[in-house]
């Protein structure tokens, strides 16, 4: 079937303005990987970028800011699939804008799937993450306020298993000097929301770093069905940030499986680990810790204010439901 690129310009004319530029919206339709990358890097505020059916080569980048009051869609029609052919390097989707809705994609062979670097109040949704080198999803250098929802990850950390989590957010102080000039990688208010994450995710399902701040985990599945136990995962979620909300998400561990405890809480800097909160999560630990497990000892220092309340439940999980004062 031959491929073509249909442009309207201007279909229609936004009936949304901010006070001092009006937005001619534009509704671009691409076919081909070169259409594609012409398209995001050409990309305005308000255009809805349309992708046809089909698999579409290569490492792709989003780099030209949306609006809050003009974002820009990317969506594919039916199935689309963004192949990046090597899950030993790159990414299949780069994306350091903001104010983009980014959905109804699959996304494989790549060494991250999706990366973001500077990148906020973007909506990635219904996006398939699959046969990944190392994350699935990774909201680094600064990326806040992004909504991660409907989304399925699975078979990650085909090339380093340490590296394998679902989805990673923010970046471990050893990194800071890299990414950030020795900042915290303040990946804040980020929300990941009724997603299933694994089988196959060879590190955490969710990885929260310290520097984080107020996210929330809520309504998602996790499976840890070939979780690898690489660089200490051995739980559906490592939270080493502040303020985040874990609720009413739905954790399954197959029996024999190396995980330890369903959620794991640690300080691995002084000041980070602190008033989380977990209310509603239903854990089907099948192992020998906790559901909930807050480390009490580090070099680090000790997590403070953590809530476990009651509400949680623990199913087949050795040690109980937690390890600290359950809050009522």
């Amino acid at each position: 079937m031959k491929r073509y690129l249909k442009l309207v310009l201007p279909l229609m004319l936004c009936t949304q303005a901010n006070s001092q530029t009006n937005c001619d919206c534009r509704i671009v339709y691409v076919t081909t990987a070169t259409q594609l990358q012409t398209a995001l890097t050409n990309a305005l505020p308000g255009d809805d970028i349309v992708i046809a059916a089909g698999t579409y080569y290569g490492k792709f980048i989003i780099s030209k800011n949306g609006a809050a009051n003009h974002r820009i869609k990317l969506t594919g029609k039916n199935n689309v699939i963004f192949d990046a052919q090597n899950y030993n390097t790159g990414y299949a989707l780069y994306v350091t804008a903001s104010y983009w809705d980014i959905g109804n994609l699959n996304i494989t062979n790549g060494l991250k799937g999706i990366m973001t670097d500077s990148a906020s109040y973007n909506n990635f949704f219904a996006i398939k993450v699959y046969s990944i080198g190392e994350e699935g999803i990774h909201l680094r250098k600064f990326s806040k306020h992004n909504v991660i929802s409907n989304c399925t990850v699975y078979n990650t950390g085909l090339k380093t298993a340490d590296y394998g989590e679902g989805i990673y957010i923010g970046s471990a102080k050893s990194n800071w000097t890299t990414y950030t000039n020795g900042l915290e990688d303040r990946c804040d208010s980020n929300t990941v929301f009724h997603n299933t994450i694994g089988p196959n995710c060879k590190a955490e399902c969710v990885d929260i770093k310290e520097g984080t701040t107020g996210g929330i985990i809520k309504e998602n599945n996790f499976d840890a069905t070939g979780i690898s136990g690489a660089n200490s995962a051995d739980s559906w979620i490592d939270i080493k940030g502040n303020y985040y909300t874990i609720e009413s998400n739905n954790g399954y561990n197959p029996i024999g499986s190396v995980l330890t405890d369903g959620y794991q809480v640690h300080c691995t800097y002084t000041g980070w680990g602190n008033y989380n909160e977990f209310k509603k999560n239903f854990c089907s630990v099948n192992a020998t810790g906790y559901a909930v497990n807050v480390s009490l000892t580090s070099s680090q220092g000790t997590p403070i204010g953590n809530k476990v309340y009651a509400s949680n439940i623990a199913n087949s999980a050795s040690s109980g439901l937690t390890n600290i004062i359950i809050t009522p």
